[in-house]
């Protein structure tokens, strides 16, 4: 056997349902991204529990909006004797509350991932993409072996195999089976008409308030997810990535 056959990588192009899918949920979760920033810039606070609002006290604030710490209201007033306008007119901040356009999109782009998603999901486990691709052997669960992956991405010492190392299999596994049903399952606990029919979920995310904020954290790890994804695309051969989750292999 020559150099050129004991080196030859063998070549496996993804599946057009894999590349299809990783399309539409990127372009689905971009979309859900920016649309979840504007809704959260309404109203940037945080709660746990069954309900949050401007007269509860939040679990922390975000700054990143003119509705951030707004400070209060100019007395506080027991909520059974409200009358009137006192909601809206006793605040000592202007509210910013244009985020129409992005409810309506982070809705419309929600549905495109759920669905997408459940096809991937049904097609990953037909087809045996999950087991033949994701899931560890038994050989590779080792601490030793995984500091080793580790090292070498910090270190930059990545070879291209054209297989998934071990800190890749448990990125998206855990990315697929953990953080993206949280954050579908904490979207659907926020919706009133959703829970009125399964109101398990309220039991299981402890109310809308804490679904929400759940719901945020978990999307906060996706960001950083793609980040690092795209990261790690751009340092081991972006053309060649770019090209194989596309039209080659």
């Amino acid at each position: 056997m020559n150099l050129s056959q004991s080196t030859k990588i063998e070549v496996v192009p993804h599946k057009p349902w894999v590349k299809g899918a990783h399309f539409i949920i990127t372009l689905s979760f971009l979309a859900l991204t920016v649309s979840g920033f504007v809704i959260l810039m309404s109203h940037p606070r945080l709660y746990w529990g069954k309900a949050g609002n401007d007269l509860t006290p939040a679990l922390f604030e975000l700054p990143i909006s003119r509705n951030y710490h707004h400070g209060g209201w100019d007395k506080s007033i027991p909520f059974k004797h409200v009358t009137g306008q006192q909601v809206t007119a006793a605040r000592t901040y202007d509210i910013f509350n244009e985020n129409g356009w992005g409810r309506s999109t982070h809705f419309l782009a929600a549905w495109f991932m759920v669905l997408t998603g459940l096809i991937y999901f049904i097609a990953g486990f037909y087809s045996g993409h999950f087991w033949r691709n994701l899931l560890p052997r038994r050989r590779e669960f080792s601490l030793k072996l995984l500091w080793r992956d580790v090292a070498a991405h910090l270190r930059r010492h990545m070879h291209y195999t054209g297989k998934y190392g071990l800190l890749q299999k448990i990125t998206y596994l855990s990315v697929i089976f953990l953080l993206f049903p949280v954050v579908i399952l904490t979207g659907f606990a926020m919706s009133p008409a959703i829970t009125a029919s399964y109101p398990f979920l309220l039991k299981i995310f402890f109310g809308h308030q804490s679904a929400r904020t759940i719901h945020f954290f978990a999307a906060v790890l996706l960001l950083l997810f793609l980040l690092v994804h795209v990261v790690m695309v751009i340092r081991s051969g972006f053309k060649r990535n770019i090209w194989a989750i596309t039209f080659g292999r």
